[in-house]
């Protein structure tokens, strides 16, 4: 299937900090996660794709238009939660997100009824004429939801959508995203620092990097059986064992009680017992582990080595 959003060879600035620097990609039909850390210009991209930006470079088509020159075609296609409050002080819950749906084109009629289905829908119903702002942090972010909801957009925007949630409160969060996009069957784009949630709710990923491309695919393909990877746990000081490891082309990073070990192309477990033995140390267990988006994360970034 074609492509809800591509852009090619994208720049977008703050003046002179040079945000995005030309980018290429697509966010396909399903659900994409956006990774990258703080500062990395994941919102940059959103906010280029809803016209809020002009690219310096390069360009992007949503839906087949152009944000620039059909700013309105492309929003009313488009729910946003954004990471920060928008929430209009001294409104209530069902007045908010349906004046939401008025400003994405609904009657009015269809918006007040519109508006009351969805707050049922994020667990929000019996709280519906209550003011927003005497919510709490987690219904907050319920009714940000909602308000993206209302006109059933054809691609959903989520920002840092469980920001400031408690354990439980983000768990609801994802078992929503999670219906929305695989029930409900809408195409959405999660922006996130925690993998855990892209990984729980995404088939596609794309990670941003200081302004630039580090990894892009599906899950599946991104963690498929790419590399040798063992969780080892040893006995002793570590130490020469990785050095030697990492001479030998291997790789490691930091895992539950010892180490994940990355192998190169062709090299299998009695590498790690014949260099453990060469140290001097016991291997207290050993077992393969695939690849999990935290390892696609790091090595994207450059982080995975430790030294």
């Amino acid at each position: 299937m074609s492509a809800i959003v591509e852009f090619r060879d994208l720049s977008v600035s703050y003046g002179p900090l040079r945000a995005l620097q030309g980018v290429s990609g697509e966010f396909p039909p399903g659900a994409t996660g956006l990774l990258g850390p703080n500062g990395a210009g994941k919102t940059t991209l959103l906010k280029t794709l809803l016209g809020f930006l002009a690219p310096d470079r390069g360009g992007m088509t949503a839906f087949g238009f152009d944000p620039v020159t059909a700013a309105l075609e492309v929003r009313r296609r488009i729910g946003y939660m954004p990471e920060a409050d928008c929430h209009i002080s001294g409104m209530t819950a069902s007045g908010f997100v349906a004046f939401a749906g008025e400003l994405s084109g609904m009657p009015r009629d269809e918006a007040i009824s519109r508006a009351h289905e969805v707050l049922y829908y994020v667990g929000l119903g019996e709280s519906r004429y209550r003011l927003v702002d005497t919510y709490s942090t987690g219904m907050k972010q319920r009714a940000k939801l909602a308000q993206a909801l209302v006109h059933d957009p054809e691609l959903l925007l989520l920002d840092e959508p469980t920001n400031g949630l408690d354990p439980q409160g983000r768990d609801e969060m994802l078992t929503l995203i999670h219906d929305i996009a695989e029930r409900r069957q809408m195409n959405l784009v999660l922006c996130s620092h925690l993998l855990k949630d892209v990984e729980r709710v995404c088939a596609n990923v794309l990670v941003i990097d200081q302004g630039r491309i580090a990894a892009r695919g599906s899950l599946a393909e991104l963690t498929g059986p790419r590399r040798t990877a063992y969780d080892v746990r040893l006995k002793g000081d570590p130490t020469g064992f990785l050095t030697d490891l990492k001479d030998q082309g291997g790789s490691w990073r930091d895992a539950e009680d010892g180490y994940r070990v990355f192998l190169a192309e062709g090299r299998g477990p009695e590498l790690i017992f014949e260099t453990a033995a060469a140290c001097g140390l016991q291997v207290r267990s050993l077992r393969p582990a695939g690849e999990t988006l935290e390892d696609v994360f790091l090595r994207a970034l450059g982080h995975e080595v430790e030294d």
